[in-house]
């Protein structure tokens, strides 16, 4: 599936780069490519050149949307065993800068009136 995405990819590069070059020759005036043939009337001459750069423009512009559709379509899916061991490393992971609390340091309170234990005093270091 995912060397079919990538070839699709691919294809889709490289009729954009096509697609944008066919535009660049154009000259929305009739100019551009199809000027150069103005001289004379060839059998590939002005209005045809035109004719066919304007067809090419539209096939191009089909190919990569048409291409853009199906790659949505064979897109690379996450799996989800990945996803489940990341979110267990992170969450196994004490966070950074977080100080870790020994079980034995807890304060208790009576629930009536007596007296409060607090923890013992520890050495700094």
């Amino acid at each position: 599936m995912q060397a079919l995405y990538i070839t699709i990819s691919v294809i889709i590069v490289v009729a954009s780069v096509l697609l944008t070059l066919i535009v660049l020759v154009q000259n929305s005036k009739g100019g551009g490519l199809a000027a150069n043939f103005a001289a004379g009337n060839t059998t590939f001459g002005v209005r045809q050149t035109a004719d066919f750069l304007e067809k090419t423009t539209w096939v191009l512009a089909a190919i990569v949307l048409v291409l853009c559709v199906v790659a949505t379509f064979f897109t690379p899916k996450a799996s989800k065993s990945v996803s489940s061991s990341i979110e267990n490393q992170i969450q196994a992971a004490p966070a950074e800068g977080e100080p870790a609390l020994p079980a034995d340091n807890v304060i208790t309170i009576p629930a009536e009136g007596g007296e409060v234990e607090a923890p013992a005093e520890t050495p700094a270091e």
